[in-house]
């Protein structure tokens, strides 16, 4: 049997023989394991490798990097007492190479398992039960836990790990329906639990006044319970009011010849001169890998490295709230297993992962990873207006996509590979948004009011994509390019209509802003290889989101926490094992370490350098009613276009075969024969636009 690709995710085998030697090697002690993920080999060995592969070199005899799998786990000791590890197990060999103990400083991510700890001590604790008694809720409301991270610890709190609980009511009129959307009934209390300890430390009584109230929790009018405002509002279709609307016909995507993309030898993905490979690790989901273009290096490791949702409600506790989704929770962990012809359509292949449970159970996670084609309208057009003779093409992507549901949040993350060499890194936010009650018949400035009873909280997602590029090689630089104009003046712009492109190298690592008002773009680039054409140097250009970044004041735990979030772009100089915009360890963090600004800190030479870029970019919620009781998906991209990297349009050869799946629509269901429009050439006779396919002509999809 032949030896799996150095980036092929561990298998159910290989994960089962880590923990095997993690086990052995403590055996007098017990073990919990966090995840065993593949240790990717060194970007020098694995770069040697890569090489003899796209040179179609490779044999059964070509040196491999060592296989590697890193096991993250906690040893519990008989006072419960836990120390966090993390190893390198040597997969071939069978041996642990490293172990490293990681400091009481630094706190590991949550587990789901964590989650039910939290769930489980509050249920237990008499305390919890009266606090909840208090309340006088009827009969008929059933209280729910949300689980969330505690955010940083307060002055006051003893060393520890902690974690609390949005507490919610469940109406369980409605035939006892478990799906019935428990976020209308939201109840003004968090349960803090220390979780080595396994017991509640204390429970915060939250502030349910408006505009102009204090901050601070009031007394409770005892005479009617908290939620007796509150109204219910469903989702799931057998609750909605009235039902689903009945109007909206069968939309199908077909491909009858099947899909243009092939997958092989377990990761690796061919499509239209893409070829790339694709894994997915417990933290950042889905990480694609060495994407060539055409037989072209491009990018050597694509991969959403953090996110951050931190809350504006001032009372206490809300400023603690704020989650790190990949560095305190985990993507990987969270990822929705996918379903056929709900998340994706088209022609699928699925991707699965393999998880490790807390006792060490090995499994598979199914579905994790869809690839899908789909069709994103035209991708390019003229028309001879001569002739009427119009050439169209669609513009067919090529889709890696994964879901995550983080408590009341969904989001949908995609790379799209088009055939005009493009990449765009796409997320999709969606689900609940996250609230807290409010007395009846006011308004806060901390939120929107979104059902009665219901304040919807303003907050921030801002998000860092970690962008390895290897433009025809590692040796790249980033150029800040902006267009300017030029003052009028008699010798290089005596009309006026001049505006300069000035390009500024990056010589050291720096962070830098989006500026939309100078168009300012970053070009990486391999200055040792011209555009035959244009005789600049090939490279792709990162035109950056210009969102509004993290709005906390500075000198806030909220912002110490997320230096990254302060700025759109970061380069910084390749090392190996810097993956993490806010740092390795953000669970219960003071201020960020080991993240961006650590490595621009060092001051690294990054012109003809191995570099390493950071695309930051946001959505600021402030929820809308309409984001009530799920929100619309908000959509956000960072776009990675060639650049002088091809010698034409890479997109000119597609196929601009006619649709024929296309059809008017039907006499009496619409409008009549006579009520559809001619369509005219510019010269006056009826022109005619045949839609392309795609490159094999085949049906485009339609998402």
């Amino acid at each position: 049997m032949s030896s799996p690709h150095p980036l092929q995710m561990l298998s159910v085998q290989e994960t089962e023989q880590a923990r095997d030697v993690v086990l052995a090697s403590h055996p007098d002690h017990v073990i919990e394991f966090r995840q065993v993920d593949l240790k990717e080999p060194s970007k020098k060995d694995l770069t040697s490798f890569l090489q003899i592969e796209h040179e179609g070199k490779l044999s059964q005899s070509t040196p491999r990097p060592p296989r590697l799998a890193k096991c993250h786990y906690d040893i519990i000791a008989t006072d419960r007492t836990i120390q966090y590890h993390e190893s390198i197990i040597d997969l071939e060999q069978g041996i642990m190479l490293e172990k490293i103990v990681v400091g009481k400083e630094f706190c590991p991510s949550l587990t789901l398992g964590e989650f039910d700890t939290l769930i489980e001590v509050c249920e237990a604790s008499s305390v919890f039960k009266a606090a909840i008694k208090e309340l006088n809720l009827p009969s008929h409301l059933e209280v729910i836990i949300e689980p969330w991270p505690y955010g940083s610890l307060e002055i006051g709190d003893e060393p520890g790990r902690y974690f609390q609980g949005l507490v919610y009511a469940r109406d369980t009129r409605n035939g006892n329906n478990p799906d019935s959307n428990f976020y209308s009934f939201p109840i003004p209390l968090i349960p803090v639990v220390d979780y080595y300890k396994r017991e509640l430390v204390r429970i915060e009584r939250l502030a349910t006044g408006g505009k102009g109230d204090p901050l601070k929790a009031a007394a409770r009018d005892t005479s009617k319970h908290p939620l007796a405002h509150c109204t219910t509002a469903e989702y799931v279709p057998e609750l909605i009011e009235g039902g689903t609307r009945k109007d909206l016909k069968e939309l199908s995507v077909v491909q009858p010849d099947g899909p243009s993309f092939s997958v092989s030898d377990g990761s690796l993905v061919e499509w239209q001169k893409w070829r790339f490979r694709v894994s997915f690790t417990a933290r950042e989901g889905v990480v694609i890998h060495d994407v060539h273009y055409d037989n072209r290096s491009v990018f050597y490791r694509l991969s959403i490295s953090e996110m951050t949702v931190p809350y504006a409600d001032p009372r206490a506790p809300f400023h603690r709230k704020q989650a790190f989704d990949f560095g305190e929770g985990g993507a990987g962990m969270c990822a929705n297993n996918l379903t056929l012809g709900c998340d994706c359509l088209g022609t699928i292949k699925y991707f699965d992962a393999v998880t490790v449970a807390k006792d060490g159970t090995v499994k598979v996670q199914p579905n994790v990873i869809c690839l899908h084609e789909q069709d994103n309208g035209i991708g390019w057009k003229h028309t001879n207006w001569r002739t009427s003779r119009a050439v169209v093409t669609r513009n067919r992507e090529l889709v890696v996509q994964f879901i995550l549901t983080l408590a009341n949040y969904e989001y949908i993350f995609a790379y799209k590979f088009n055939l005009s060499g493009e990449v765009d890194i796409e997320v999709r936010a969606t689900g609940i948004v996250s609230c807290v009650n409010i007395d009846a018949g006011k308004i806060s400035e901390y939120g929107n009011v979104v059902n009665p009873g219901v304040l919807a909280q303003n907050h921030q997602h801002i998000f860092a994509v970690r962008i390895d590029p290897a433009i025809d090689g590692h040796a790249n630089t980033v150029i800040q390019e902006e267009s300017v104009a030029e003052p009028m003046n008699g010798k290089t712009n005596p009309k006026g209509n001049f505006y300069r492109v000035v390009q500024t190298p990056i010589t050291r690592s720096q962070w830098a802003d989006a500026a939309p008002l100078s168009n300012r773009v970053f070009k990486i680039v391999n200055s040792s290889k011209l555009n035959p054409i244009s005789m600049k140097p090939v490279g792709y250009k990162l035109v950056p989101p210009p969102t509004q970044l993290l709005l906390a004041d500075q000198r806030s735990l909220q912002a110490k926490r997320a230096l990254y979030a302060q700025h759109h772009v970061w380069v910084t100089k390749y090392k190996e094992g810097e993956l993490w915009a806010a740092g390795a360890y953000p669970f219960q963090s003071q201020g960020e370490v080991g993240g961006v600004q650590d490595m621009v800190d060092r001051g690294d030479d990054v012109e003809n350098e191995d570099v390493v870029v950071w695309s930051v970019f946001g959505l600021t919620h402030n929820p809308r009613v309409e984001d009530w009781p799920v929100m619309p998906v908000e959509i956000h991209q960072v776009q990675l276009k060639p650049t002088d990297f091809f010698a034409a349009n890479p997109s000119i050869d597609v196929p601009s075969s006619k649709n024929m799946a296309s059809q008017l629509v039907e006499k009496g269901n619409c409008c009549s024969d006579k009520d559809l429009p001619i369509i005219n050439g510019p010269n006056g006779v009826n022109g005619h636009s045949h839609g392309g396919t795609g490159s094999n002509g085949s049906n485009g999809a339609v998402h």
